[in-house]
């Protein structure tokens, strides 16, 4: 499990941007404190990068 990274969405994606809403919809979150555990690759570290003021990296 050295290879994943749990994600979690901490802010709402309501009033933000089309391509927000896209992303956050991409690595699978559809709800407030919802946490997925994703691999570790450098598209969903992108994709996390884009939307870091709506989700957390949890330890």
């Amino acid at each position: 499990m050295a290879n994943t990274l749990k994600v979690k969405q901490i802010r709402s994606v309501a009033g933000r941007p089309e391509k927000h809403k896209v992303i956050v919809q991409g690595l699978g979150l559809r709800r407030m404190q919802q946490v997925r555990e994703l691999q570790d690759t450098p598209s969903i570290r992108g994709m996390i990068r884009k939307v870091q003021h709506l989700v957390q990296i949890v330890e």
